[in-house]
């Protein structure tokens, strides 16, 4: 199965998602610092950085969990700075989490299915108003469940709890939830974090198919090997700034990253 994103409207020089001059304080304490970057569309664009360098801040702060002391956050040629998480997903821009957030007791298949019901099918009434339609509609997305799931290797686990899953394998389930909404960009925060070689290997490949097929990454993530394998771009922060950006063997042989992760050992 071919995942075909929605059609980005966008100004390409300014990237499909851009941030401008974005800080966040708690109390006394800086967690982004006046930053900046683009992620431009089609491509996997990875955020790394030191413990503390304020990318998780970030990420929430592009999902819509945070909202910014200053800065803008244009996504789709679109201002969605002030927009809740819920909106900025109906305008394609969809992330997942570090600790996986499955709904335990659904099976794999409930998980994947809620995921992708659409708003109009919500209602208690729908049913009774809009009979043909409803039923048209679950059909699809279930067709479209059953697809995703086959392509990363679920479906064969599509009746089970979503509880009894392995670490890699929720990440997968989370990346296909997020994939029932057909995003522009998604946002994929430390994917291989507790997960098993293999399955970063099984990870690795669905997001660099899925790129390959025009759906915009931007990655959070420690794994530098993982990085190297992925990333079109590299955007590098430290102490809550941006510190320098490239390709990643531009951004590596950079002093200052190197200062950055080692400290005085460098």
């Amino acid at each position: 199965m071919t995942v075909v994103p929605r059609e980005a409207t966008g100004q390409a020089d300014s990237g499909l998602l851009t941030i401008q001059g974005v800080s966040k304080h708690f109390g006394g304490v800086t967690a982004v610092d006046n930053c900046s970057l683009s992620i431009e569309a089609g491509t996997i664009t990875a955020i790394i950085g030191p413990n503390g360098a304020g990318k998780s801040t970030l990420m929430n702060l592009i999902g819509g969990l945070y909202r910014p002391d200053s800065g803008r956050i244009l996504f789709d040629g679109e201002d969605v700075t002030a927009l809740p998480p819920y909106r900025r997903a109906k305008r394609g821009l969809m992330r997942t989490f570090q600790i996986s957030r499955e709904l335990a007791q659904l099976t794999v298949f409930e998980n994947v299915l809620l995921a992708g019901q659409p708003v109009e099918i919500e209602s208690p009434f729908a049913a009774f108003l809009m009979p043909r339609t409803v039923r048209r509609e679950e059909r699809r997305l279930a067709r479209r469940a059953e697809e995703l799931l086959e392509r990363v290797g679920l479906f064969r686990l599509a009746d089970m709890p979503a509880a009894g899953l392995s670490g890699g394998q929720k990440k997968l389930l989370e990346l296909v939830r997020a994939l029932m909404l057909e995003p522009k960009l998604i946002l994929l925060d430390e994917p291989a974090a507790g997960v098993s070689p293999p399955m970063v290997r099984e990870l690795a490949r669905t997001i660099r198919e899925l790129r390959d097929e025009g759906l915009t990454i931007g990655l959070v993530e420690h794994d530098m090997e993982l990085v190297a394998e992925l990333a079109d771009r590299v955007d590098v922060l430290a102490e809550g700034r941006n510190l320098t950006g490239g390709s990643f063997q531009e951004v590596t042989r950079d002093a200052r990253v190197v200062e950055a992760y080692l400290g005085g050992v460098a």
